[in-house]
């Protein structure tokens, strides 16, 4: 419950859309950025790619990361 997925996409150093898997979805910052936000939110497989993302990378690897940093 602690770990966080966040994907970040940036443009000349400027963060236009973020996912973030606490929140669910794609939320933009830029009017570009709201506008991706917007389409991606709309695809449902792509969504849910996302979502999966926090149990691919982060819940598989915490164990690794966690016995380095020890």
């Amino acid at each position: 419950k602690d770990i966080e997925y966040i994907d970040s996409y940036y443009y000349n150093k400027l963060e236009y859309t973020r996912f973030s898997s606490s929140v669910g979805k794609f939320v933009g910052f830029t009017e570009r950025g709201v506008k991706n936000a917007e389409y991606w939110n709309n695809d449902a497989s792509f969504l849910s790619a996302m979502k999966a993302q926090k149990e691919v990378y982060c819940l598989n690897h915490v164990q690794n990361d966690y016995t380095a940093a020890l």
